[in-house]
């Protein structure tokens, strides 16, 4: 059964995503940012309802109401492609910071594209930090909202690397508060494997943590803490208690 539902999913998500790039996509760069913006999310509004209806999922979504009113830079636990879809609605607009090879995936990276990502060069490290740190505060100060998975990749559920604090950095650069978010979105949309598994989905807002006067590895530790703690709460894979792996990584 979670092998047809997969498979119907996967149509409506073809289908959908052809639909969206022949309809949106001529006119998305000829509107101003935040119209782009609410056009080219009608997407992501209908995959994420589409998920819930095909694949059996349930939706736990909490603190929301936590969100603060201007820009900040939101640092979530990455585990697959569902939190890069719902995470660009959770408090638009959103800068996201990803690999650069996504672009060039055709309608998609179009898409993306017009979005002002912050596309990173992975496999030079010390220009990417760089370019994440100048063009995240860049972006804050524009108004927008900047979105970074401090794993720095997808992480399997049940398992733990060490977080980068690019995200932690831009923020007390810029004076705006860092809003961690926790999920276990890998358990429902494994992030290497295409069957889609049913079952909750919970997704948690934290309360926005000030910046003003502190140091980066300071507010890094606290909202690695507190991402920690709700996804031992959250998650029906068990939490190891210290990072597998110690290697950093760019964003």
């Amino acid at each position: 059964m979670n092998v047809i539902r997969s498979l119907i999913f996967y149509v409506g998500y073809v289908l959908a995503m052809l639909v969206c790039g022949v309809l949106f996509l001529p006119p998305a760069p000829f509107l101003p940012l935040t119209s782009r913006y609410r056009l080219l999310n009608l997407y992501n509004h209908f995959i994420i309802a589409w998920f819930r209806l095909v694949c059996g999922v349930r939706y736990d979504f909490r603190g929301h109401e936590r969100l603060p009113d201007g820009p900040c830079v939101i640092l979530a636990n990455h585990q697959s492609e569902w939190e890069t879809v719902y995470l660009q609605l959770l408090h638009p607009p959103v800068c996201t910071v990803l690999k650069r090879e996504l672009l060039n995936i055709p309608i998609f990276g179009w898409a993306l594209r017009l979005l002002h990502p912050i596309a990173l060069d992975r496999s030079r490290p010390a220009r990417a930090m760089k370019q994440v740190l100048i063009q995240g505060r860049t972006r804050l100060e524009e108004g927008l909202s900047v979105l970074i998975f401090p794993e720095g990749t997808r992480v399997k559920p049940g398992h733990r690397v060490r977080y980068n604090k690019s995200g932690a950095v831009i923020a007390c650069r810029a004076g705006m508060p860092v809003v961690p978010v926790a999920h276990n979105a890998g358990e429902r949309w494994p992030g290497r494997h295409w069957v889609k598994n049913p079952g909750r989905l919970s997704l948690v807002v934290g309360e926005p943590i000030a910046t003003e006067g502190r140091t980066p590895e300071d507010v890094m530790r606290e909202a690695e803490a507190w991402i920690e703690a709700r996804l031992a709460e959250i998650s029906e894979v068990p939490r190891p208690e210290v990072p597998a792996e110690t290697a950093k990584h760019p964003a």
